[in-house]
């Protein structure tokens, strides 16, 4: 393990399951210990991440990069819940926080660990492999891959967030979500409105901010207070 400095707080580096792994530590925990996770993209638009070290919570993140939230994915976010959870003492339950791809790390995460996760922060995410990368994407098949999938399985394989909404509205797991009205990457419509849709028509707790004329980035927002607020007073840790 390496420490080092992130923004003011202390940053510790160290392996798991021979993949990077980070732990932002902040100033004063907070009780309970709560955490924000971070799929992907760490560093990225930190501002809820600030916000809420500030306020005594931790950021985690491990790379699990180029996995598309498939199974070898939540395989390992699996080891890296266990490794902090048991050696730094954080929270059971964490928020999980998925910029773009990483939306499909953190909903899945969810829907296979419902009892490890006190809330969702979506922000552009993808939410459907059939929608990004889609098969017209050089990535499509690299992604297929990681689920073990042919493209004719993937035509009705139940392996995205969409796909997998029923164990995560059960668990009572709220979310909070930001998207671009005009995401040339990650189609509104086919991800976070459809989401929107589905987990309300379930009776699950989801709010949106739409950013109007908004484009894939800049992702957050540049008061993060909303995200802030929310979490504080739904995430169930």
């Amino acid at each position: 393990m390496t420490q080092s400095g992130w923004f003011g707080y202390e940053r510790l580096d160290f392996a798991v399951a021979g993949r990077p792994a980070i732990l932002i530590v902040p100033k004063t925990a907070a009780p309970g210990q709560p955490w924000i996770w971070r799929a992907e993209f760490f560093g990225h638009e930190p501002q809820a991440d600030l916000a809420l070290l500030a306020r005594g919570w931790h950021v985690g993140y491990m790379n699990a990069s180029d996995l598309y939230g498939a199974p070898p994915a939540m395989a390992l976010f699996d080891a890296y819940h266990r490794r902090v959870t048991t050696d730094y003492g954080l929270a059971p339950r964490a928020v999980l926080e998925g910029f773009s791809r990483g939306g499909l790390y953190a909903f899945n995460f969810a829907a296979t660990y419902p009892d490890r996760v006190a809330a969702l922060y979506l922000d552009a995410p993808a939410l459907d492999i059939r929608s990004w990368p889609g098969p017209q994407h050089p990535l499509w098949v690299e992604c297929l891959a990681c689920y073990g999938l042919t493209p004719e399985q993937a035509a009705n394989a139940k392996v995205s967030p969409l796909d997998r909404i029923e164990p995560v509205v059960r668990a009572g797991i709220p979310i909070f979500g930001v998207s671009g009205d005009a995401d040339e990457a990650v189609s509104l419509a086919d991800n976070l409105a459809e989401l929107v849709s589905r987990y309300r028509a379930a009776g699950g707790r989801i709010e949106v901010i739409i950013k109007p004329g908004g484009k894939h980035h800049p992702h957050s927002l540049p008061d993060p207070a909303p995200i802030v607020e929310f979490l504080l007073k739904y995430a169930r840790f």
